[in-house]
């Protein structure tokens, strides 16, 4: 199963210094579980993916395939909707990536880092 794990303490970056408002990564995880609705898919937060100069940032991974961190989203329904979109394409991927030319333009110029799967052999 693929999953989307979106950090909620993010701030976007033009809300990264205002600590009186709620962090901007609490609402995109709203706008991501309502955008994934009664998809396959997976979505959680989590406090912190050390990501805070690339606010708002997520992680799509599932078993035996490559995991993406991506960022620089501002956190709203559009970019909860390009993010699921990816997502569902990696779902339906062999080993979790996707073609280039697939990917929708909300993703374009988000991606961070690409994670390897672990090696099944302990070693």
């Amino acid at each position: 199963m693929t999953t989307i794990t979106i950090c909620t303490t993010c701030r976007a970056e033009a809300t990264r210094e205002d600590r009186e408002s709620p962090p901007t990564g609490e609402a995109f995880l709203r706008a991501v579980m309502e955008a994934a609705g009664a998809t396959p898919l997976r979505v959680r937060g989590v406090a912190c993916l050390m990501g805070c100069n690339h606010g708002c940032n997520a992680a799509i991974s599932a078993p035996d395939k490559m995991t993406y961190v991506l960022g620089r989203f501002d956190g709203n329904a559009t970019d909860a909707r390009a993010l699921v979109d990816y997502a569902l394409l990696h779902a339906e991927s062999s080993g979790g990536i996707v073609p280039f030319r697939q990917w929708p333009a909300g993703v374009k110029g988000h991606f961070i880092a690409r994670v390897p799967p672990l090696d099944d052999e302990a070693g």
